[in-house]
């Protein structure tokens, strides 16, 4: 592959990486941010939401980042609604909810957001609805959960309610991205985090995929946290990880 295409394809498939900041103070992420220039999208999870509330959105939107606000909403339809119609209003561009609160509740949620949108003037977030957690097990989903089917078709099932709900897509196991894109088309937004490149430690993610497969399996965005954040040179571990997709 000539040099200029292959630095192309390295700069596309940087913008399918969303990277945690998995981090408790708003100071910790500036640093994360600042130090990782490449990264467009940043992911603002429970933590680093409830230590730093909506400053954080706003330094990211100051530096032009893309937003991932993973908070898993999971509440009755009226609370759904009420706490997606504000963070319609922070105009972020992914939102996460929990696809086992119902269609109900889905729904509100997804109605609600475009109101806070409109009502601030931006575009609206995707809201994509969580289907099973990368660290539960089989083994537990039976046992713990009480769910008697296979994982795969379990986290098809409620990403076809996301769907039916309204919904952009869904977030699920890159191990499960092939049937999820097969089932719910091409343009239903599959977010995966459990990806790892293969020279990376597994961590509490259980159903795991290396970057390249999770592009071949048909994943729009790989959330890839610690093998970059935790590297030793996180610069050079992104551009790393970049080049291995683009081959």
């Amino acid at each position: 592959m000539p040099e200029k295409t292959a630095e192309k394809m390295s700069e596309k498939m940087s913008e399918k990486i969303i990277v945690p900041l998995d981090v408790s103070a708003e100071r910790e992420a500036i640093a994360l941010i600042e130090g990782l220039p490449e990264v467009t999208f940043w992911k603002v999870g429970l933590e680093l939401f409830i230590s730093s509330g909506p400053s954080i959105l706003a330094a990211l939107k100051a530096r032009n980042k893309r937003i991932f606000l993973d908070l898993k909403l999971h509440d009755i339809p009226n609370t759904m609604a009420g706490a997606s119609r504000v963070v319609g209003r922070y105009g972020v561009d992914l939102l996460t909810v929990h696809a086992i609160a119902g269609s109900a509740a889905l729904s509100a949620a997804q109605t609600a957001v475009v109101e806070g949108a409109k009502a601030a003037g931006c575009d609206a977030p995707r809201i994509v609805a969580v289907t099973l957690l990368t660290s539960i097990k089989r083994a537990a989903l039976l046992s713990e959960l009480q769910v008697p089917v296979e994982s795969g078709h379990y986290a098809q099932k409620l990403a076809l309610l996301a769907q039916q709900s309204g919904l952009a897509g869904a977030v699920c196991s890159p191990q499960e991205a092939a049937m999820l894109r097969i089932a719910c088309g091409d343009d239903f937004l599959l977010v995966c985090p459990g990806v790892r490149p293969a020279w990376a430690q597994k961590g509490d993610q259980q159903r795991t995929m290396t970057p390249i497969e999770a592009v071949q399996a048909g994943v729009d965005y790989l959330v890839i946290g610690r093998p970059i954040t935790q590297a030793d040179d996180p610069a050079a571990a992104f551009a790393r990880i970049c080049e291995e997709m683009a081959m």
